[in-house]
Formats: structure tokens, sequence, C-alpha cells
């Protein structure tokens, strides 16, 4: 999509109503589903965190961006994400945290960074977060500095790409509660995106479709 063409529907975001948890659970298998029911937030205390669903110009074209993870000790190792991390104290919001993790993340400053919508949040059970998405959008080309420590590579996703079914697979993947289980995933650019990111990617696919269906 032109990438003026996209900003002539993003005051219409407003209006939109999120597709919520039932757009997260297209991209849920079922065994997380089961583990998922009567959770207790008050007594697990999850941690918190948010990230930016990015989107800009390239060539003129509408883009989104995501990164993939650097391999370390960890459940997220090497996978597919959007920028974005851990709340800090000194962060006056959870946009602030998005914001922020961004610019360490992939080098774009806030100030080029219009943040438009809150998607809904996300709890991870393996890392116990809670993730608060935002929907950011930078009017002009950006050139990205990705953090070596964090961050191995940027995927560019043009946003025709990420709307097209296509792109919707079933992969079989070891998770943190199987060794192997057929998911729901999107397939970007020879990488399987499931789990959360999948997720956060399911309502923002839907929220879209939704909108451009009704101009």
């Amino acid at each position: 999509m032109d990438f003026q063409d996209f900003l002539q529907i993003v005051p219409h975001f407003s209006a939109v109503n999120l597709p919520g948890v039932d757009a997260h659970n297209i991209m849920v298998p079922k065994e997380r589903l089961e583990m998922m029911k009567n959770l207790n937030f008050e007594q697990i205390k999850p941690k918190i965190a948010a990230v930016m669903m990015l989107f800009y110009p390239k060539d003129g074209i509408t883009h989104l961006v995501l990164i993939i993870r650097n391999s370390y000790e960890g459940v997220h190792s090497s996978q597919i994400a959007f920028p974005g991390g851990k709340y800090e104290n000194e962060d006056a919001n959870f946009e602030e945290t998005a914001l922020r993790e961004t610019h360490e993340e992939i080098g774009i400053h806030p100030e080029k960074i219009e943040v438009v919508k809150a998607f809904t949040r996300l709890y991870i059970p393996p890392s116990n977060f809670m993730v608060y998405p935002f929907l950011g959008i930078c009017k002009e080309e950006i050139t990205f500095y990705p953090d070596p420590t964090e961050v191995s590579g940027i995927i560019e996703l043009p946003l025709c790409t990420f709307l097209s079914d296509t792109i919707t697979v079933n992969s079989k993947i070891k998770t943190s509660y199987s060794d192997a289980i057929d998911v729901p995933a999107f397939k970007i650019e020879g990488h399987i995106v499931w789990g959360a990111t999948a997720m956060m990617l399911s309502e923002l696919k839907v929220f879209l479709k939704e909108l451009l269906s009704s101009k």
C-alpha cells in the first residue's frame, strides 16, 4: 500500500474497536488456551513490558518493522518480535516504555514516532510478562541502527504482504509446555513467527482489514 494512502486511513483508527482476545486466539494453540484459563494475575504478579508496532514508508510503500532477537539463554532467544522491552520505574507510562525501547533497540528516536493507538495487552506465560502494544507511525523514511547486543537482524515487512492470507501457516514447534505441537503462525521472510508476536500481529491484521473493508 502506498504510504500516503495509509496515512489517509490513520485518522479513522480511533473509530474502530479493537478485536482483542478473539483476534489473539486465532494464533493460539489449544494447549495454551487451556493453560490461560483461571489465571490469577494478582497472585502471579507479571512483569510489565511494552512494544511498538511501527509503520513507516520505504520507497513510498508502507512497511512494518520486526526484529530478530539475538541468541541467548532465555525463552525468547532468536525469536521474531516487535521492538520493545521491560517497563522501567523512570518511564512515565507504558507508551514511553515502548518509545524508549524502540530507540534503544533499533535507533529510532521517540520524536520521530507518532503513537496513534494502544492495542490489547497480552500475557506471556513462559516469561511472566504482561505486554502492552502500541501502534506508531514514522512519516518519513528511516534508517535503523540495531543494538547488536539485543538485535541480530531487521525485517521490513510490506503492509500488503502482511495483510495477505498466504503468510498464515501451521507449524510444528517446541514450546515451553510441549516438545512438539502444531501451532498457527505467520511465515515471514522464511521465519516462523508464533506465540505472543503472532497473537499481536493477528490483532493488528484483523483491525486493519476491518478498517480497510469499511472504506
